[in-house]
């Protein structure tokens, strides 16, 4: 069973592992093309405006009637966004908007821009635009950011405030596929969730099931043991021995419903709603009385206890049984994990919104990584080779979720070898 168990976890693994490889080739790949796609649209979009402005520029030449364009290039690129057209004359804003739609719409430019016209001799702009393409209106808004030019008296320049979502939207079936190994990746993550839960769900099942059979197993033993000795005949004749074995079977049979109230009690929590019956409480009394009731447990460890109950108004509105077992299940744990020389303190303080009841032990603490799972149906604080702590994990969860239904709080406090001290807030 443990070689099967081994060869599934391992199996797991080495599926996660290929899985994750792949998915990351797979997203790789897309980024990949995707940037190589946008590339291609980008110094496609570069083309258009270039062509779009030499045209303009030409059309510009001619209305104005200063014999040929010049032969060299008269557009300048100075960022990705912005384009500058050096002209020699005074430039018709009216006419340069009509060209430039004109010009951007026979190549399919859709994207918003904004021109600005500079009047070097004068060293000002004399105009600037923005233009909405998709509604065909125009604001007015002049910039301040053009550059000037010595060598020129006139230039124009056209800015994309928003080139990267025109070329996105060019993009078409590479920003679909982008979207759908998105999907893809997301269902995975979620897919791999949810086995790794499931597989510690199945471990966490499988040690219940385990811790479970071990604790009907001792006190079932002992039971079956001591009837067979109360069937012989000369039983009878030994009244002590008798009662000896009377009272083994009863405080095993209590044991047994314990545990079965326990597993229980939780099953209840997990199909419905707590419901608290809640009455005025005197946590000092709740403490005694559970401290008491636990008397012998104590005094078999040899446990000091050290009780300091000083809250000047110690009473609460909780659910009586519900709280005492809160308190039962902190100090049963305490007696489980002590260690040598054995020492608990149980403290009842009030605070200014709260009354705070912790439990401190100097028992074996809890390490850090186990403190955040502490509080988890069926988490057991692993004791190495010794298995002498029972329980079936069910006590701090049971605490945390009868504090939570009290609207409180419960708070740990551990390091390994120095014992733990819990904390709970109760709400005044």
């Amino acid at each position: 069973m443990p070689y099967l168990y081994h060869v599934k976890t391992s199996t797991i693994r080495f599926i996660v592992v290929l899985a994750v490889l792949s998915i990351a080739g797979i997203s790789i790949t897309q980024v990949y093309w995707v940037k190589r796609a946008f590339d291609l649209k980008e110094d496609e979009f570069k083309r258009n405006v270039n062509t779009a402005l030499l045209n303009v520029a030409q059309q510009i030449y001619s209305f104005a009637d200063h014999g040929p364009a010049p032969t060299h290039n008269p557009v300048k690129q100075l960022s990705t966004n912005y384009f500058v057209v050096m002209v020699n004359s005074q430039i018709n804003a009216s006419l340069l908007e009509f060209m430039l739609r004109t010009e951007f719409d026979k190549r399919k430019i859709q994207a918003d821009f904004e021109y600005g016209i500079y009047d070097c001799a004068n060293e000002k702009m004399v105009y600037g635009n923005y233009v909405q393409v998709n509604d065909g209106k125009s604001k007015t808004e002049i910039s301040k950011n053009l550059p000037k030019w010595n060598t020129q008296g006139y230039y124009f320049g056209v800015q994309f405030p928003n080139r990267e979502a025109q070329i996105i939207n060019q993009m078409g079936i590479w920003s679909f596929s982008s979207v759908v190994l998105l999907v893809v990746i997301v269902f995975f993550a979620y897919t791999l969730f949810v086995i790794l839960k499931q597989k510690r769900l199945s471990e966490i099942q499988k040690d219940f099931i385990n811790n479970m059979t071990h604790e009907f197993k001792t006190p079932i033993a002992t039971i079956a043991l001591s009837t067979e000795v109360l069937k012989s005949p000369d039983i009878i004749r030994q009244p002590e021995r008798l009662l000896s074995y009377a009272t083994i079977i009863e405080n095993e049979n209590k044991r047994l419903k314990q545990h079965v109230e326990r597993v229980l009690q939780m099953a209840k929590l997990d199909k419905e709603s707590i419901e608290l019956k809640k009455e005025t409480v005197n946590l000092h009394d709740v403490v005694q009385e559970v401290t008491r009731g636990m008397s012998n447990a104590i005094a078999e460890k040899k446990i000091e206890l050290d009780l300091d109950l000083q809250a000047a108004e110690p009473v609460i509105e909780v659910d009586k049984l519900h709280t005492t077992n809160v308190v039962y299940n902190l100090l049963d744990n305490a007696i489980k994990y002590s260690g040598e020389n054995p020492k608990i303190w149980i403290s009842v303080k009030q605070a200014e919104k709260h009354i705070v009841l912790e439990v401190k032990d100097n028992g074996i603490g809890v390490k850090e990584d186990d403190q955040k799972k502490i509080f988890d149906k069926f988490f057991r604080v692993p004791t190495g080779n010794v298995h002498n702590v029972k329980g079936f994990g069910l006590g701090l969860n049971y605490v945390r979720q009868i504090v939570d239904a009290h609207r409180g709080r419960i708070t740990l406090k551990s390091h390994l070898g120095e014992g733990c001290t819990f904390r709970i807030y109760f709400p005044r």
